[in-house]
């Protein structure tokens, strides 16, 4: 990968008004946080080991299914089901609980580089997931993220009732970014964006600057035909036990990042030295 696989950001151009959109399961954690959190669900009474294995099952029909309409509205309804019910208050819980045990030793270190890299360039950093605000809430929280979008349940009498609000997948991950960009008022050609998946193809077409993370045959071609960016992250680091914003840069110390990462940490540090 070259130099030219980025593009100059104008200098001077206001860091305030940019942000970084980053997927979650496998491009800042090496794992599914569903999955990661399969255990305490078990423990805590509110999936059994057959529904885990089903979950498994219907997302390798999903991947298999080349992620059309079709397979995205059966993956849905298997979330909506399966949640059906579920005390939101012993979501959190279990999920504050664990969120160390079970997501720590996935988090890629070049991940968190590229985090504090922004932050330092005072850029606004999303998390932008398709699993449960829930679940995604206090692992942004951890890793210091600015905002949070990610998929809405319905909730009544502090229940799941099974519906869901907002499905933060596909096409409606682009368009919550879109709508968070005209909120804070971001320009869009002027941010980032990062995932491993081609089903956020939306996303990544939606900023100025995309990037790929460890993609396979389909998305590396499709980052090739788009101009994107390609990553590749290897080193996943624990965070330190607690469920708040972190400094960043402490957690890191003195990891080595890929080669990839180097170099879009390069292209950052001279957006802002042009600052």
């Amino acid at each position: 990968m070259t130099d030219e696989a980025f593009r100059t950001v104008p200098p001077g151009f206001p860091a305030r008004d940019t942000a970084a959109f980053f997927d979650l399961d496998k491009t800042i954690i090496a794992t599914s946080s569903s999955q990661a959190f399969s255990k305490p669900f078990i423990a805590g009474g509110l999936i059994s080991r057959a529904d885990v294995l089903r979950s498994a099952y219907a997302h390798f029909l999903f991947l298999v299914g080349n992620a059309d309409e079709d397979q995205t509205e059966r993956m849905r309804a298997h979330l909506s089901a399966l949640a059906t019910g579920w005390d939101v208050r012993k979501v959190r819980e279990i999920v504050a609980e664990t969120v160390h045990e079970h997501i720590d030793p996935y988090v890629y270190a070049e991940a968190i580089q590229l985090i504090q890299d922004h932050h330092d360039l005072g850029h606004d950093v999303v998390i932008v997931s398709a699993s449960g605000s829930e679940l995604v809430e206090p692992i942004a929280a951890v890793l210091g993220a600015d905002h949070v979008l990610a998929t809405h349940m319905e909730v009544v009498d502090d229940h799941y009732t099974g519906e869901i609000d907002f499905y933060n997948y596909g096409e409606n991950k682009a368009s919550s970014i879109r709508e968070l960009a005209a909120r804070q008022g971001y320009d869009l050609t002027q941010c980032y964006a990062y995932s491993d998946s081609i089903t956020d193809a939306p996303m990544l077409g939606a900023v100025g600057h995309a990037f790929v993370v460890n993609p396979d045959r389909n998305l590396r071609r499709l980052a090739a035909e788009s101009g994107w960016g390609l990553l590749r992250f290897t080193r996943p680091v624990a965070l330190r036990p607690r469920v708040e914003p972190i400094p960043v840069a402490a957690v890191v110390g003195a990891v080595a990042i890929g080669v990839a990462a180097y170099f879009v940490a390069r292209h950052l540090r001279r957006r802002r030295e042009n600052h």
